[in-house]
């Protein structure tokens, strides 16, 4: 049995991360912006109204959780809008930028005393951050800040080699979530996968870009 901290753990992927490691026995911290509903009934510590996006809520969570161990940490929390060549929005770019790549960024380095040696970062990005895979274009923000953050996945894996800790960078696939319209696989189907790749994960094989169903995937 570990402790976890997920964020973006009041709906879709997060929850039933939440969901799955509370069911397995895992201690979880459940963080979540806005609005915590169903997580506050799977038994676990909520930390509500932590926005990643911004400095000062991070500090103040991480002020309270000081102390506070953890195995691992699921970064999770995102948002996706679309924004195309024709309707450049720059503003809705940034506000990508700013939860998608730099709050797992915040979130890690504000918790960075809380993990021992040998814990697990699991980021969950996205195959739209790839280069290589990108062969319809358009969804700038999303696409832009996502290789952003596998970015910062890599930079983390050598970062934090020395001081023991592994580091995922994760797709879950396209998974029915509100995010996507409710198409694609299921979320129990995902998260089982991901949480698979989180319990494999070694400083051996820390920076692999992974498909939630084990495939390594391109840059």
């Amino acid at each position: 049995m570990g402790r976890y901290l997920v964020t973006g753990a009041n709906r879709g992927i997060g929850l039933e991360l939440t969901r799955q490691l509370a069911a397995r026995g895992d201690e979880v911290v459940a963080v979540c912006r806005s609005g915590a509903g169903e997580v506050e009934q799977l038994g676990v510590r909520v930390e509500q109204g932590v926005d990643v996006a911004d400095q000062a809520s991070v500090d103040r969570m991480a002020r309270r959780l000081r102390g506070v161990s953890f195995d691992g940490l699921v970064l999770n929390a995102g948002m996706l809008e679309r924004v195309s060549l024709e309707q450049l929005d720059i503003d809705s770019i940034r506000r990508q930028f700013e939860v998608n790549a730099l709050g797992p960024l915040r979130v890690i380095r504000a918790l960075l005393d809380n993990l021992a040696g040998g814990a697990r970062i699991g980021i969950i990005t996205s195959l739209m951050g790839s280069m290589t895979d990108n062969t319809s274009g358009s969804h700038y923000g999303y696409r832009m800040s996502k290789a952003a953050l596998n970015a910062a996945g890599v930079s983390l894996t050598h970062d934090l080699a020395p001081r023991g800790i592994a580091v995922a960078i994760l797709h879950p696939g396209m998974v029915a979530t509100e995010m996507t319209g409710g198409r694609g696989i299921a979320t129990e189907e995902s998260v089982s996968g991901l949480l698979a790749r989180l319990d494999a994960l070694t400083l051996e094989n820390s920076g692999t870009f992974w498909h939630a169903d084990g495939r390594v995937l391109p840059w």
